[in-house]
C-alpha cells in the first residue's frame, strides 16, 4: 500500500484542517461485507499515520460503479450496513468519514454519499444525475450537496458531478472544501478497438481526470478531496450482452488547494493508498467562474457518444423495471424507508466498534 505524506501547511495563523483522500481498491461482486472491512482496515491505517480531521472515500465506495445487474444486488437501504461502518469508523477514529453507496430512498434507488461525523450527526447527498450505465439502476438526487458538518459546510461531488458546471454553480460561496468520489472507468481495451480507444483515448481520460479537482478547486475557491477507485475492472458491454468490457479504474486521487495546486496525488500506477494534506480552512476565493456550458472541460466525442446513448437506454430500463417490481429491494422493509438529508446527533444510535462485523451482513 502506498501512503503519502503530509504537504506543507499552508501560511502561519491560516485556520487548516488535516484530511486524507483514500485511493480505493475494491473487489467486483456480491461479497460487499468482505469489501467493507478492507474499507475498515484502510481507513484504520490512515487515521493512525496521520490523526485527520477528515477521510474521505470514493463514490459508490463498497462497490465499484460498473455495468452490470450485480448493482441491482448491491444496492442497500439506506441506514444499511455501508452507513454502519461508515459511522462506527468516524466514531471510532474521531474524525469525518465521508463514503458512497446505492441506496434506496423511498421508492427509488439513489447514488448517495453520506459525511458521518463522529458524533452520530450524517448528511447525504444524491448524484443529481446518473452517469451512463449507471441509470440502470438508480435515480437523480435533487438535494444541493451541502454537508452542514460542526466543522464548517462541506460540498458534496460524486462522479461526473465533478465535470458539470451547475455543480460548481450550487457550491460556489456556500463551502469551505469540495469532497466527494470518483469511479472513473476508462475505455475498453479490446484488441480490434485498441488503435483508437487505448493507444490514443484512454490518455485523454486519465487527463481528463487528473485535471477535474484543481478546475472545480479554481472555480469553487476552495480546496478539493478526490478519492478515486483504482485498478483492473471487468464488466459487462452496454448493448451487448454477454461482451465483457475490461478495462481500468483510473485512479487520480488528489488533493489540491484553492488554487487549484495540487497538495497529494496518487496515479493509476501507485494502485491502492491514500495522501494526507493540511488544507486552508477559509471562505472560498474562486479564481475562475462559472463556465456558461454543461461541462467544464472538453469531453471527447466518444465520451458524448456513450453518454447519450446509455443515458437513454438506462433511463427506460430503470423506470420499466421499477414499474414491473424487478429490483431486488422492492417489495423488502427497504422500500418506502429513508432518512433526512441531514441526519442530527442522537437520532440515529451510535456504532460501537463490537457493531461494526454484524453490521457487514449481507444487504437486500
Amino acid at each position: 500500500m502506498s501512503a503519502a505524506g503530509v504537504a506543507p501547511v499552508p501560511v502561519a495563523g491560516t485556520a487548516t484542517k488535516r484530511v486524507v483522500a483514500v485511493q480505493l481498491r475494491v473487489d467486483v461482486g456480491e461479497d460487499v461485507g468482505r469489501n467493507l472491512r478492507h474499507i475498515a482496515d484502510i481507513v484504520g491505517q490512515a487515521a493512525r499515520e496521520h490523526a485527520p480531521d477528515m477521510i474521505f472515500l470514493p463514490e459508490s465506495a463498497n462497490h465499484p460503479n460498473v455495468h452490470g445487474s450485480v448493482m441491482r444486488r448491491v444496492t442497500e437501504p439506506i441506514d444499511g450496513p455501508t452507513l454502519a461502518v461508515l459511522r462506527g469508523l468516524a466514531a471510532e477514529h474521531g474524525c469525518i468519514v465521508g463514503g458512497g453507496y446505492l441506496a434506496v430512498r423511498g421508492r427509488d434507488a439513489r447514488g448517495t454519499y453520506a459525511v458521518c461525523e463522529p458524533d452520530g450527526g450524517v448528511s447525504f447527498h444524491d448524484k443529481d444525475q446518473p452517469s451512463m450505465w449507471e441509470n440502470n439502476n438508480y435515480t437523480a438526487g435533487q438535494d444541493l450537496g451541502i454537508a452542514d458538518t460542526a466543522a464548517g459546510a462541506i460540498g458534496v461531488a460524486n462522479g461526473f458531478e465533478w465535470l458539470r458546471s451547475r455543480t460548481a454553480a450550487r457550491l460556489r460561496g456556500r463551502v469551505k472544501l469540495v469532497a466527494g468520489g470518483m469511479c472513473f472507468p476508462s475505455f475498453p481495451s479490446w484488441a480490434v478497438t485498441k488503435p483508437w480507444f487505448w493507444d490514443r483515448e484512454h490518455a485523454t481520460m486519465v487527463e481528463l481526470a487528473r485535471e477535474t479537482p484543481g478546475r472545480m478547486a479554481r472555480v469553487v475557491g476552495v480546496p478539493c478531496v478526490h478519492p478515486s477507485h483504482v485498478g483492473d475492472v471487468r464488466m459487462a458491454t452496454p448493448f451487448a450482452p454477454g461482451v465483457p468490457w475490461p478495462s481500468v479504474l483510473l485512479g487520480e486521487t488528489q488533493i489540491v488547494d484553492a488554487a487549484g495546486t495540487s497538495l497529494g496525488h496518487l496515479p493509476y500506477a501507485d494502485g491502492e493508498g491514500y495522501v494526507c494534506a493540511d488544507v486552508a480552512w477559509a471562505d472560498a476565493q474562486p479564481v475562475n467562474p462559472v463556465p456558461a456550458k454543461f461541462w467544464m472541460p472538453v469531453l471527447p466525442w466518444t465520451v458524448h457518444a456513450v453518454w447519450y446513448a446509455t443515458n437513454a437506454s438506462g433511463r427506460a430500463r430503470y423506470a420499466l423495471d421499477r414499474r414491473r417490481g424487478a429490483f431486488p429491494w422492492q417489495g423488502t422493509a427497504a422500500e418506502g424507508a429513508d432518512l433526512p438529508d441531514r441526519v442530527p446527533p442522537g437520532m440515529l444510535p451510535l456504532p460501537s466498534g463490537s457493531a461494526l462485523e454484524p453490521a457487514m451482513a449481507p444487504t437486500v
